[in-house]
């Protein structure tokens, strides 16, 4: 059996490395929809996003000889997709922003618990009053807060891809969660 669900990623990047190139339309197949939802997060026009995701498979495939295995692909993957992200928005004199989310595209179950607690019915704000303040506290936050409170809270990675993605401690990546949650959590309940 070797459909392309049962090939592993390092299996495909090795056929790559072996000459098929076959094997990373496979991959970008398995996370093109991942790594666009991501950009997203910082590029909002989808004319713009498209091109974002195409330079970083693009990077992706020109970097792979560089990809060591040491992590996961995916997280190597999502490291280059949110670089290029960044980079396009700084290219466009643009601050890397969180003020592009859609709060109310996100599927809840991707959201921090701070997100649960508002949406429950003792709940007073409106989901456009929501969405307001949190893209004000997000744009708000230094820019390692913000990209920690992205990959968390929307990608819903774990810490330790997080980690990996921003080539920082675990620790590192826990607090910056934490003090993202903890101004937001702030902020909305000043509101409420």
């Amino acid at each position: 059996m070797s459909g392309v669900e049962e090939t592993t990623d390092q299996q495909l990047v090795d056929q790559v490395m072996a000459g098929n190139k076959n094997a990373f339309n496979l991959l970008v197949i398995r996370y093109q929809h991942r790594v666009a939802a991501l950009i997203a997060r910082f590029v909002r026009d989808p004319q713009e996003l498209e091109d974002v995701a195409q330079e970083a498979f693009i990077k992706a495939y020109r970097a792979l000889p560089l990809f060591r295995g040491d992590s996961a692909f995916y997280t190597w993957l999502y490291r280059i997709a949110v670089n290029t992200a960044k980079n396009y928005l700084v290219s466009r004199s643009r601050r890397p922003p969180a003020q592009d989310l859609e709060i109310d595209e996100v599927d809840p179950t991707e959201t921090g618990s701070v997100l649960h607690e508002i949406e429950s019915p003792e709940g007073s704000l409106s989901t456009i009053e929501l969405k307001a303040a949190l893209e004000a506290v997000l744009d708000s936050l230094p820019e390692e807060l913000q990209t920690a409170f992205i990959l968390r809270e929307f990608s819903g990675l774990s810490y330790d891809d997080i980690a990996e993605i921003m080539d920082c401690p675990v620790g590192t990546v826990r607090s910056r969660i934490f003090r993202s949650r903890e101004a937001i959590d702030r902020k909305i309940r000043e509101l409420m």
